[in-house]
């Protein structure tokens, strides 16, 4: 390609996802207005109750707190925008803006699986997030402007420049195995210690462990979704635009939609909580 064609990048992006659905591309917002609006709900209850009920102000609760807004904050960087996309057809996106996009999504993506506040977990997120977004700004567009995405995931971006992208290819890999990845596998041994600690002791604790292995469910189907995602942009498949897409989509909802179910109705104290507070609503002179 002509060097001077990199002179020119494109500033404005189209968000095309699922547009092979044609005319029943509209539809999608109602099961995504769906799922935003409870994961919306669910998580802000948790939080509200952790936050009102003093006895809760433990550091189990507060990290399930913790996770509750992680869960609250990641649709609202993604879904808005695919329900007017769906809706009104309002596809544009300028550049700054999905870059801005793909750093909110992806950072609180691997917050999801860093689970516990320790320091080191927090900087490898922050530099590798950084790094793979800064990577991508600096790229020029200079073949099209069309996303076949609904949102500015990394590798989506990427792919759509017009210089050498390996770096970019390298780093996002590194983000995926070395976030997700090592997590969910030191998770599963902080969880293999747990239970061989229970099974030891001849106490069990049927809580415990229905939450451990309901945890252990969620964060292996959010993994399986993000390296089908990740990896089919760098294999050669026959995936369907419109598949990518449910499956990149997936991956950053699931955890949001199912958490709140794992730490809410099956958490005894938080459930307990709740339902003492609709109780004194209800006894409220209106």
């Amino acid at each position: 390609m002509d060097d001077r064609t990199f002179n020119f990048s494109h500033q404005e992006f189209y968000l095309i996802g699922f547009t092979d659905l044609q005319e029943y591309r509209r539809y999608l917002f109602i099961p995504f207005f769906v799922i935003f609006a409870f994961t919306l709900f669910a998580n802000s209850v948790i939080m509200m109750v952790i936050v009102k009920e003093s006895k809760l102000h433990a550091p189990m609760y507060i990290l399930i707190g913790f996770t509750a807004a992680l869960g609250f904050m990641q649709p609202i960087f993604l879904v808005p925008r695919m329900l007017i996309s769906f809706l009104f057809g309002k596809n544009m996106i300028y550049k700054d803006e999905c870059l801005i996009q793909m750093f909110c999504l992806h950072m609180a993506g691997c917050f999801q699986s860093t689970v516990l506040f320790v320091v080191v977990p927090v900087i490898r997120n922050v530099l590798l997030v950084v790094t793979t977004v800064s990577l991508a700004g600096k790229l020029s567009f200079c073949v099209t402007n069309i996303i076949d995405h609904c949102f500015c995931e990394h590798m989506v971006l990427v792919q759509l420049a017009c210089g050498d992208i390996t770096i970019n290819n390298i780093v996002g890999l590194l983000t995926v195995f070395f976030i997700p990845t090592a997590d969910f596998i030191l998770i599963n041994i902080s969880y293999i210690v747990i239970f061989t600690s229970v099974f030891k002791s001849g106490k069990t604790n049927m809580k415990a462990l229905n939450t451990c292995i309901t945890h252990f469910i969620v964060m292996s189907v959010t993994l399986t979704f993000a390296l089908i995602a990740f990896l089919s942009y760098r294999i050669r498949n026959n995936f369907s635009p419109s598949g990518r897409v449910f499956v990149s989509t997936m991956y950053l909802l699931f955890p949001s939609c199912f958490n709140p179910i794992i730490y809410g109705v099956r958490t005894k104290e938080i459930r307990q909580t709740f339902i003492k507070f609709i109780k004194n609503l209800k006894v409220l002179p209106l």
